[in-house]
């Protein structure tokens, strides 16, 4: 039952995404907020690969978390690019970024540590 709410989350911020950065970029609102764009993919990201990470630990019942997360990360690094690729050529409003694939990883990289952090804490807790 949770692997299938893993899944559609995962999948629907999946969509989330495409809409949002596939969109015409006319129709999003403008916020005067200095790298507001890069702190968006930053926290797209993170949510994705950790919605992600939660489907695959429960699809691979794996007692380690090293697969499901690489996995997650991987493919959040891998879909980052192909947004950029997309907006490039497939887009009129849109041109691809180096930076978003940068804020795409950050963010990636802040739900693996964050991931990690919270099993090491919750290995802790459990021996006390």
């Amino acid at each position: 039952m949770r692997k299938n709410l893993f899944l559609t989350a995962a999948l629907f911020w999946t969509g989330v995404i495409l809409f949002l950065c596939l969109d015409n970029a006319n129709n999003l609102p403008v916020i005067n907020i200095l790298y507001i764009d890069k702190v968006i993919h930053v926290v797209l990201h993170f949510v994705f690969t950790t919605l992600w990470f939660l489907y695959l630990k429960k699809k691979l019942d794996n007692a380690s978390n090293f697969k499901p997360l690489a996995l997650a990360f991987v493919f959040s690094f891998i879909f980052g690019i192909l947004i950029e690729l997309m907006q490039q050529y497939f887009t009129t409003t849109r041109i691809a970024d180096i930076f978003d694939v940068l804020s795409n990883l950050l963010g990636a990289s802040f739900a693996v540590t964050t991931i990690i952090l919270l099993n090491a804490y919750n290995r802790i807790i459990d021996k006390i």
